[in-house]
């Protein structure tokens, strides 16, 4: 009977040792966890790179958009200062602007006239260049 208890002590203990050790191996459920945390990250690193990129190309595109906003306010002052000139038939001259580069072309009454538009035009904050391509009548 001793050697019995023994055994049943001896079995009990194994399965118990058995079960702790089993424990200690992953299961499945932990290896899928595993997997998915893993395909996690890597989502998570290739949706950073792909935010760089995008705030990369944004940017480009940003200075892009600037210069075309700087470009037409420009062209906006200088057909301000051109209106508000006495005597320049501002429905005659128009202005186109390009990367800081100001067109004037159209009609003007006199020489004197077509030297006041680019004079004008000069002045305006963040022109570059003018090309006086004003026609006298």
């Amino acid at each position: 009977m001793k050697i019995l208890n023994n055994v049943k002590l001896i079995s009990v203990s194994m399965l118990f040792i058995l079960g702790i050790s089993a424990c200690d191996k992953p299961g499945p459920a932990e290896t899928a966890g595993k997997n998915i945390d893993e395909t996690m990250e890597a989502a998570g690193d290739k949706i950073g790179e792909t935010a760089d990129k995008i705030g990369d190309k944004m940017s480009a595109q940003g200075d892009k958009v600037g210069v075309a906003i700087d470009d037409a306010e420009i062209t906006t002052r200088v057909k301000a200062a051109v209106f508000a000139m006495p005597g320049l038939d501002t429905l005659q001259i128009s202005v186109d602007t390009v990367k800081g580069v100001v067109t004037l072309s159209g009609l003007v009454d006199s020489q004197a006239d077509h030297d006041m538009a680019a004079s004008l035009a000069q002045e305006v904050e963040g022109v570059h260049q003018v090309d006086n391509k004003l026609a006298i009548k």
